[in-house]
């Protein structure tokens, strides 16, 4: 992926590297360049970091999820949180109110519309964590803005949405990270590296675990009353998705993956996570599984160009937690889990390392990997490519299960082979004015 000029590039004037050149001309001017109410914190002394080196962000749709990772946000000491944008007036008060918290300021920004966000030139990077209706679309507008992205997971809601975000994040050179945070914890990262570097022999098959392939609802629920536009904004909440009329079971938390019309919904929920720990394990981070099975016995199983087999399956899974993972080679396997444990086919598989067992599943790992990736314009581990095929394996399996039969991709085009019915299922319209 080619890269956009780095932040201290002459060619591309900004905040930091303004501030940057002012500070050091005024300190060689004179003394009294500095008046003597700048803070040492704010000069990135006393072990404070410098305004040069900090990452700018503004928040996208900070609900439930997205107040989760904000903390992790704030954890990281070159982070200034400034903005948020968010359809609820309750949510937008709340942010704010934690963000001056932490910064013990009072200016975070408060907007109803993302697109105020995008526009100001002082924020480098976005948090996208609306709904995932929203997920595709806000992040082309932000790569388009010129910001960096952290944006929740699932990223798309079909195959094309996948294609085109790629594609975005491609031309515009911005840097991307998926909230596929798994790839960023040790276990999981130990136990795709054996098979990535032939610890487990020739890999052969890997294993995911979605969570039950739940089936979407049609997502109509009973029309409620629609309050004023300054405390819920019904429209922009839908934004590209087909009308449905205000329900306030929307807003708290409605599960998204029985939400039809809001979501990928079925294998995608969690198969964006363990799914796309099988296509790192497998080196099929630039390519997706492209035959797939009628499920049967409550499995789907798909092959990559590679011949890896994938099976995507919810039983026989050893007790290790959530969203579990098995890759099996001709001499070894290993299995792993979120309770930060595995189970090998062998010990001599550890060779004497250790991994540390971090329980459940913190993005603070990750989101760290994203902000240096903004610093050194370097690809993170759950970059757009990444995020891109393990989307389109997860969306191709849900059209198997959806139409009860093998379907085939191309995998030049990613469009099912001579199967009209499959690829009517690759996209869908958008609710004007909005594109992706």
């Amino acid at each position: 992926m080619k890269s956009r000029p780095t932040m201290s590039s002459t060619s591309s004037p900004n905040r930091r590297g303004f501030l940057s050149r002012s500070l050091s001309a005024g300190l060689a001017a004179s003394s009294i360049a500095i008046p003597r109410y700048v803070s040492a914190s704010t000069l990135g002394l006393g072990g404070a970091v410098a305004p040069s080196d900090r990452i700018t962000v503004g928040g996208i749709g900070i609900g439930r999820r997205g107040t989760y990772d904000l903390g992790c946000f704030l954890e990281q000491p070159d982070v200034q949180f400034v903005a948020v944008a968010d359809i609820k007036e309750t949510q937008r008060t709340a942010i704010k109110g934690r963000v001056d918290a932490h910064h013990n300021n009072s200016d975070c920004d408060t907007y109803r519309d993302f697109r105020d966000v995008l526009a100001r030139e002082d924020i480098d990077s976005v948090l996208i964590a609306t709904g995932p209706n929203w997920h595709a679309t806000a992040a082309c507008h932000a790569a388009r803005a010129g910001k960096d992205i952290y944006c929740e997971k699932p990223c798309t809601k079909n195959i094309e949405q996948s294609l085109q975000l790629a594609e975005t994040m491609r031309r515009t050179g911005v840097i991307f990270q998926a909230g596929t945070q798994r790839r960023n914890l040790p276990h999981f990262e130990f136990a795709c590296m054996l098979a990535r570097t032939g610890r487990l022999g020739k890999l052969h098959t890997v294993h995911a675990q979605p969570a039950g392939m739940k089936t979407k609802m049609s997502g109509w629920l009973p029309e409620q009353e629609l309050p004023p536009i300054e405390e819920v904004d019904w429209n922009m909440y839908l934004g590209p998705a087909a009308y449905r009329p205000y329900n306030k079971s929307w807003l708290d938390g409605f599960n998204f993956e029985k939400g039809g019309g809001l979501t990928g919904g079925g294998v995608l929920e969690w198969g964006s996570h363990c799914v796309d720990l099988c296509q790192w394990a497998a080196g099929a981070d630039s390519t997706a599984a492209v035959t797939y099975h009628a499920p049967k016995d409550g499995r789907i199983v798909a092959e990559y160009p590679s011949g890896v087999e994938l099976v995507i399956r919810d039983d026989g899974w050893l007790p290790l937690g959530s969203c579990p993972v098995r890759f099996e080679g001709e001499t070894g396997w290993i299995e792993t889990g979120d309770s930060g444990k595995f189970v090998l086919s062998s010990p001599e598989l550890l060779a004497g390392r250790e991994v540390e067992e971090i329980g459940g599943y913190p993005a603070t790992f990750h989101v760290r990997d994203f902000l240096d990736s903004v610093k050194t314009r370097s690809q993170p581990r759950a970059n757009a490519e990444a995020a891109c095929y393990a989307h389109i394996t997860c969306h191709a399996a849900n059209v198997a299960a959806y139409l009860g039969r093998d379907v085939q991709l191309d995998p030049a085009t990613y469009e099912f082979i001579d199967d009209a019915e499959a690829n009517r299922l690759r996209s869908e319209a958008f609710r004007e004015p909005w594109q992706i």
